[in-house]
């Protein structure tokens, strides 16, 4: 084996240097200004090239016609230009060029310049790319001309003439059509489960489920069977369903037929969800001062969609991106469920960024105000929090660029630590004075603070107040399907939505505060109309049906003499059946009943028991 193909380079090789060569009037390789004719490299012109156009070598490679046994080793590390030229001398011959032994090398040596000169072109136009998109910042001298004048809005809040009932403004997010979505799919749930068993859910059972969910937000109990025990019952939730039916139509809820396609998309299961509650959020009038945050849906189970971030009261969950006013009114959400495309037109600025795209892709033209990480702002360098530090609590430093033909200023305020603020149209200018505790000197200081942290501070909790109000009351029913966390969810968001739009109303109409209703009566008020307004309790109660009084009746004439009762469609008319105490007591006349009673009805002229024991007058009326 030779050296030079087992090292894999040659003994004594001296290095190659390509050249460019100069483009001249002498020059072989440019073309004449008058002639189109092509060159025809013509026998023996190869030794008419003098050395400096065969390379740096001192002896010839030229592979000759019938030369290829005798070649020397020293054909071997030909460079790829040589051998273009013997190709070019053997042109007007016959002979046929034979390879040596060897050359498999010397063409995996050109494979390779040749990768090396891709990759060096491109990592040339990564360079060009990058020094186009720099942006160059600059220091801004803190002057009263250096501020920024924050832009008035021109917009106003609409005015409410009346408020309306607290389940009407439920309703106006969870209407009759998403309801009836609901109850389809639950119904074509259960028949896929088991086709012998329908669900048989309406949209009145429905609003009752929901219903009695709001009571268990309110009230809280370490199970769900709890609520019906003999323990600990609760009449408000007991008295609307049977525990039985309640857990079928928990277990059977859906909200997407797992037959359609899906085009893998990961919110298949809660898509007409969010397709329905999405629009309504949009279309609110809107404030002046908007925020976007993360919020989180507490989850500690499996799931591909579940996301930790450490620095929320709830780290493990699923995050949900929402774009809301300062009181916490959602306008806008977009639920995370991983890398995203950009919206159409803008760029791809990663997945968070993207999200953040696509919740507010209202946002061209916006005013906006943000933190952001020192290496996010390419080109821009700020001192480090040594530095400030020395400085004193208060320093900070404000610098400017123009991207996309839009000003931006980013200030660097030091008070415990470092934070930096970017934004369109604010500035540090005006510089306020705030007080801060001092532990050293164990009382409050005066500490310097710019305008644009005192904009951020003042506007920026929005949706940190949607987190509090939901976390009041939230709904805590336990299920291992992912869907049933988001269903519950929204169904906390939409309360929380509308009691802020009361809250709204209530201020237009200068309703004093004490008269307002806070968020715990507005949420049992929302329950106890979906429970029971428009609802019949009495077919919901467990035991025993009630006996027919026509059919007791007569089994009773047959025994001996009795009094007669009214027909069915006059007990039942429910109109001018009131109960009057006779003098005389009497035996109470419903069907197996044993006491005896003063109460008898003014109508129907018979007497029935009516005490906190029994009421034999509702039951013989219905």
């Amino acid at each position: 084996m030779k050296p030079s193909v087992f090292y894999g380079k040659r003994v004594n090789a001296q290095p190659r240097v390509r050249v460019p060569p100069e483009e001249s009037e002498d020059s072989c390789l440019s073309d004449s200004a008058g002639s189109d004719e092509e060159y025809v490299p013509k026998t023996g012109d190869e030794e008419s090239c003098s050395e400096s156009d065969r390379g740096s070598s001192d002896e010839e490679n030229v592979v000759k016609p019938g030369d290829g046994e005798s070649s020397s080793e020293s054909d071997m590390s030909s460079s790829e230009e040589e051998v273009q030229d013997q190709d070019a001398g053997d042109a007007g011959s016959d002979g046929k060029y034979v390879p040596e032994p060897g050359d498999e090398e010397s063409n995996r040596s050109s494979s390779n310049e040749e990768v090396d000169s891709t990759s060096a072109q491109a990592a040339r136009k990564t360079q060009k790319r990058q020094n186009k998109d720099k942006v160059a910042w600059k220091t801004v001298k803190q002057t009263q001309s250096s501020a920024k004048k924050v832009p008035e809005w021109q917009g106003a809040l609409p005015d409410s003439d009346t408020i309306k009932q607290p389940v009407d403004y439920f309703r106006q997010f969870f209407d009759t059509e998403l309801l009836a979505l609901i109850v389809n799919q639950s119904n074509l749930y259960s028949t896929q489960e088991n086709s012998n068993h329908a669900l048989k859910l309406d949209q009145k059972e429905l609003e009752q489920f929901i219903g009695t969910v709001l009571y268990m937000s309110v009230i809280r109990l370490p199970r769900s069977r709890s609520y019906w025990s003999k323990a600990c019952r609760v009449e408000q939730v007991a008295d609307v369903m049977p525990r039985d039916r309640w857990e079928e139509i928990k277990h059977f809820i859906h909200l997407n037929d797992n037959t359609a396609p899906n085009n893998s998309d990961r919110l298949f299961k809660i898509r007409p969800l969010i397709d329905s509650l999405l629009p309504k959020f949009q279309a609110l009038p809107q404030d002046q001062m908007l925020s976007i945050d993360e919020q989180m849906v507490p989850f500690k189970g499996r799931s591909v969609l579940k996301q930790y971030i450490p620095k929320k009261p709830y780290k493990w969950g699923y995050k949900i991106f929402v774009l809301c006013d300062t009181k916490g009114l959602v306008h806008s959400f977009d639920v995370y469920a991983g890398k995203s495309d950009p919206p159409p037109g803008s760029q791809d600025i990663g997945a968070s960024g993207n999200a953040l795209s696509t919740t507010c892709c209202t946002n061209r033209g916006i005013p906006a105000l943000a933190t952001v990480r020192q290496n996010r702002l390419r080109g821009c360098s700020f001192s480090e929090d040594k530095k400030l530090k020395k400085k004193g609590r208060g320093t900070f430093e404000e610098q400017q660029a123009v991207v996309d033909r839009v000003e931006v200023r980013a200030v660097k305020w030091f008070d415990n630590r470092g934070v930096i603020v970017a934004s369109t149209f604010a500035s540090a200018q005006p510089v306020s004075f705030i007080e801060r505790w001092d532990r050293k000197q164990r009382r409050k200081v005066s500490v310097q603070c710019p305008s644009i942290i005192t904009l951020y501070n003042k506007f920026m909790g929005g949706v940190d107040a949607l987190d509090a109000l939901i976390a009041y009351y939230r709904i805590r029913i336990r299920s291992k399907k992912y869907y049933h966390r988001f269903f519950f969810h929204f169904v906390d968001m939409v309360v929380v939505n509308s009691w802020l739009l009361y809250r709204r109303d209530c201020g237009n109409m200068n309703v004093p505060r004490k008269k307002q209703k806070d968020l715990l009566a507005f949420k049992l008020s929302i329950a106890q109309a979906l429970c029971m307004q428009g609802k019949d309790l009495s077919a919901k109660k467990r035991g025993r049906p009630l006996s027919d009084v026509e059919r007791e009746f007569k089994k009773k004439q047959r025994r001996g003499p009795t009094k007669a009762i009214p027909t069915q469609d006059v007990r039942a008319d429910a109109v001018g059946h009131w109960p009057q105490i006779d003098s005389v007591r009497q035996r109470c006349k419903f069907p197996k009943c044993t006491g005896h009673t003063s109460f008898k009805c003014t109508k129907c002229d018979v007497h029935l028991c009516l005490n906190k024991k029994k009421n034999c007058f509702r039951a013989f009326h219905v």
